[in-house]
């Protein structure tokens, strides 16, 4: 190709991303995704188990910072153990502020659920903490993109039964294209320090088929894991935010369908009215685990 053709291109190239600028629809190079994605889809990251305020944590949030600046996401989900030891406001600079600076600066919100950690002295610190976005409530949906998701934060610290019926009020008159759950406890784990929450799956596992949520994300479990679909639903374990059990996966699980135990992460997903892509993104930025749901 001559000089002359290549600047005529780089030309039209900056025409187009002008264009784009001018009618509101700003197009951006996805490293992460590794496509061209459209201000109409939905990014948000996912975080679990994480306010330790240890060298792994701030690593983490460098990490998603960098991934912000290359493709922007909208809002972190945080699915408890928030703040350790107890939850207490006094740690909330040291164990939250500081690690993700970068993304506060850029007005990144968290939404976040309470983890056993953080209920132990921190329910009504965390309740009412501006940065964490829970309003006062132990509970509630975020309603995100239109009507393209509904995402239920559940409280499983203490999910009584004004929670249940709450939820399935919620559920029940959602017209969302996508309904998400975020909670602390999971529903299915291969981790070998806590496991599945049998009695909560009992309680919550009908009403999601019910309902036909389509992913739960949860943490406790310090380690990454996919499970297989079950009853219809994607199961995630996210919890190694800041806290990181290497070795805590059951090897030997049926019901995992990937797995990762030896690094930090953190996830990153990517919806429109098509399919939701997920990745997970290791504290150095390796790429763990990606995949689909339609």
């Amino acid at each position: 190709m001559d000089k002359r053709r290549s600047n005529l291109i780089s030309r039209r190239e900056a025409i187009v991303s002008l264009a784009a600028l001018t009618a509101g629809t700003l197009i951006k190079p996805s490293s992460v995704f590794g496509v061209e994605t459209a201000s109409d889809k939905l990014r948000f990251a996912v975080i679990g188990d994480w306010g330790d305020g240890s060298d792994d944590q701030a690593a983490l949030g460098k990490q998603m910072l960098s991934v912000y600046q290359k493709s922007s996401f909208d809002f972190v989900l945080a699915s408890g153990d928030n703040i350790y030891p107890n939850g207490a406001a006094r740690h909330f600079v040291k164990k939250f502020e500081e690690p993700f600076s970068g993304l506060l600066k850029n007005q990144v919100q968290f939404h976040t659920v309470f983890g056993n950690h953080d209920v132990e002295e921190g329910r009504q610190d965390q309740c009412h903490y501006p940065l964490f976005n829970m309003q006062g409530r132990q509970y509630y949906t975020l309603h995100r993109g239109n009507g393209l998701v509904d995402i239920f934060m559940l409280d499983t610290t203490d999910y009584d039964l004004a929670q249940a019926g709450w939820f399935e009020n919620a559920l029940r008159t959602s017209t969302a294209r996508w309904k998400v759950v975020v909670m602390h406890h999971p529903l299915y784990s291969s981790g070998k320090k806590h496991g599945p929450s049998i009695k909560l799956r009992r309680k919550i596992e009908p009403l999601l088929t019910k309902y036909k949520v389509n992913a739960v994300f949860a943490g406790h479990d310090h380690i990454y894991e996919r499970v297989k679909p079950q009853q219809g639903v994607q199961h995630f374990v996210t919890g190694a935010g800041g806290k990181l059990r290497r070795g805590g996966m059951d090897k030997e699980s049926t019901i995992t369908a990937a797995g990762y135990d030896k690094d930090n992460h953190f996830m990153l997903i990517e919806l429109d009215d098509r399919e939701i892509n997920f990745k997970a993104i290791s504290e150095t930025g390796d790429l763990i685990d990606s995949g689909a749901m339609k």
